[in-house]
C-alpha cells in the first residue's frame, strides 16, 4: 500500500473560491455548517453550503491565507453556481467572492511524500504554511497520509515521485470523505455523507441556511441513511440508484462517488439507507452489479 499511495498528484477537478475582505470569516460563518468565525491559521474547515431545506449545494475545504482572505476549495463543476448563489448574501458584509481557480495550483500529496515535507503525523484539517504555500492535512487512506497542497501559480510544484490521478481519486474514496459534485447537488442533508463524523458540522455554532433541518437530523433520531465504502467489479457512475437485490422497484441508495481500484474492480462512496446494509446491493435495477460493503475507516458519531 505504501508504494501504492506515495507521491504528489495535480488536482485539475478542484477549483478555488476566494474570499477578501475584513468580514471574509464572518460571513462565511453565517453560512456554512462549521466555524470559520474562531478559524485560525493552524487549521482548516470542512464545510457545506446548504438549501432552507438542508440539501447540501457544495462542499468545500476551507481555510484562512491572512486574517482577511479565506480559501474555500471546491469540486470544480459546482464552483459556478455556487459563487454566484453564495454571492446574493453578501449584502452589506465586508467581504468580496471571486473564482481565484487560476490564481492556484491544486495538489495531493500522500505517503512519504508527504512525510518528507511534513514530517510526522497530523490530525485531519490541521494546517501549515510554507512560504506561500499551504498544507492541508485530510483523512488518510489505505494506512497512509495524505493532504491537500494549494500554492499561487508560479510557486514550486511539492517535491516527490508523481501520483496518478486515478490513484489519488481512489484515495479519496478510500478516506470515505465525500466531495460533493454538480449530479448530487441538494440530494444529501450532510449527515447522510457522514460530514457530523469527520469534522464538516459544528452543531454549537449561530445559525446557517439549513441549520434547523440538520440539528433536527442529529437530535430528534430522524436520521436513516449513512456513506459507506463499497466494492464492485465494474464499473458505474456517480448518481447512479442502488437497490437491494430483494427489492429492484425501490431505490435505497446513491452513488456518491467511484474510482477505479488498483486492486482490480471499482471502489465507490454510497450513500445509503442504514436498514439497507443488512441485504445484497447492487447498483442499477436490472442487470444490476454487485456491491460488496467494506468498513468505515473512522467511527460513525452516535446522536449527540
Amino acid at each position: 500500500m505504501t508504494q501504492l499511495l506515495n507521491g504528489i498528484a495535480p488536482l485539475s477537478h478542484l477549483g478555488v473560491i476566494r474570499v477578501q475582505g475584513e468580514d471574509a470569516a464572518k460571513f462565511l460563518h453565517g453560512q456554512l455548517t462549521q466555524d470559520f468565525a474562531l478559524l485560525d491559521m493552524q487549521h482548516a474547515r470542512l464545510a457545506a453550503f446548504l438549501s432552507a431545506k438542508g440539501r447540501m449545494q457544495a462542499s468545500f475545504i476551507g481555510f484562512k491565507r491572512s486574517a482577511t482572505e479565506v480559501l474555500l476549495v471546491c469540486s470544480q463543476d459546482l464552483l459556478t453556481p455556487t459563487l454566484k448563489r453564495l454571492s446574493m448574501f453578501v449584502l452589506r458584509a465586508k467581504a468580496k467572492l471571486s473564482d481565484a481557480t487560476a490564481d492556484f495550483a491544486l495538489y495531493g500529496v500522500a505517503g512519504d511524500a508527504l512525510k518528507s515535507i511534513a514530517g510526522g503525523a497530523y490530525e485531519p484539517w490541521a494546517k501549515a504554511d510554507f512560504d506561500q504555500a499551504t498544507l492541508v492535512h485530510l483523512y488518510p487512506a489505505a494506512g497512509q497520509p495524505r493532504a491537500l497542497w494549494v500554492a499561487p501559480q508560479g510557486n514550486p510544484a511539492p517535491q516527490g515521485p508523481a501520483l496518478d490521478a486515478s490513484l489519488w481519486l481512489w484515495s479519496e474514496v478510500q478516506s470515505a470523505v465525500p466531495t460533493l459534485t454538480a449530479p448530487l447537488s441538494e440530494a444529501f442533508v450532510p449527515q447522510m455523507l457522514n460530514y457530523e463524523s469527520v469534522g464538516g458540522v459544528n452543531f454549537k455554532k449561530g445559525c446557517y441556511p439549513g441549520q434547523e433541518v440538520v440539528a433536527r437530523s442529529q437530535f430528534r433520531g430522524t436520521l436513516k441513511r449513512r456513506t459507506y465504502i463499497a466494492h464492485a467489479s465494474s464499473g458505474f457512475t456517480v448518481g447512479s440508484e442502488v437497490f437491494t437485490q430483494d427489492d429492484l422497484e425501490q431505490p435505497c441508495g446513491t452513488v456518491v462517488q467511484v474510482a477505479p481500484s488498483p486492486h482490480g474492480g471499482v471502489d465507490a462512496l454510497v450513500s445509503l439507507q442504514i436498514a439497507a446494509t443488512e441485504h445484497p446491493l447492487q447498483v442499477g435495477a436490472t442487470g444490476g452489479v454487485a456491491l460488496q460493503l467494506q468498513t468505515l475507516p473512522y467511527p460513525l458519531l452516535e446522536d449527540i
